[in-house]
């Protein structure tokens, strides 16, 4: 049986209701749980303003993983994941428990009704960007041909703000980075 190697991709996540920081630090688990999936990288967390109707602020952050799934196959786990959690598809930009979204695949470009790498926002999103330069600065947006440590500088950095994690006061306050040393 030929071994398959593994892709690198990059996903956001987020939330704004219910218990977000617990909601994060358990799907970051998940995935590193989930076949086929291999966490390898997590950003802080950082706080922002909503896109869309009103509605409390997101707590958002990025992750790098290793992956021996399909775009499609992770795109897959990355819906059931959400459902688990919770997620509800009512609106466009509305509310939801748990938001994860396939930012980059390798350096794949896919235009498919149901799935586009890269994410087609991903650029014009400081909640993604500045996670993103944070654990990734050198990834190359294969669309534009420019690093993210680049792409981040055209965006305003000032709306999204870091969350202020007390590791001991409670578990769902980890800072995602040490989430996968207490599964």
């Amino acid at each position: 049986m030929v071994k398959m190697q593994p892709n690198r991709a990059v996903i956001g996540l987020g939330g704004n209701i219910g218990s977000v920081l617990e909601n994060l630090n358990q799907a970051i688990a998940v995935l590193d749980q989930t076949p086929g999936i291999t966490v390898t990288h997590c950003s802080s967390w950082y706080q922002s303003h909503p896109v869309g109707p009103p509605q409390p602020d997101f707590i958002n952050g990025c992750a790098l993983l290793d992956v021996t799934l399909s775009p499609q196959g992770l795109l897959n786990s990355l819906l059931a994941i959400e459902q688990h959690f919770g997620r509800i598809r009512k609106e466009r930009w509305g509310p939801r428990t748990l938001d994860l979204d396939l930012i980059f695949y390798g350096n794949q470009r896919l235009n498919l009704p149901s799935l586009q790498i890269p994410h087609p926002q991903f650029h014009l999103r400081p909640f993604v960007l500045v996670p993103l330069a944070e654990i990734a600065p050198e990834w190359i947006d294969p669309n534009s041909g420019q690093a993210v440590r680049e792409l981040v500088t055209r965006v305003d950095g000032s709306t999204v703000w870091p969350v202020t994690l007390v590791k001991d006061q409670h578990r769902k306050l980890l800072n995602p980075a040490e989430v996968l040393a207490h599964y």
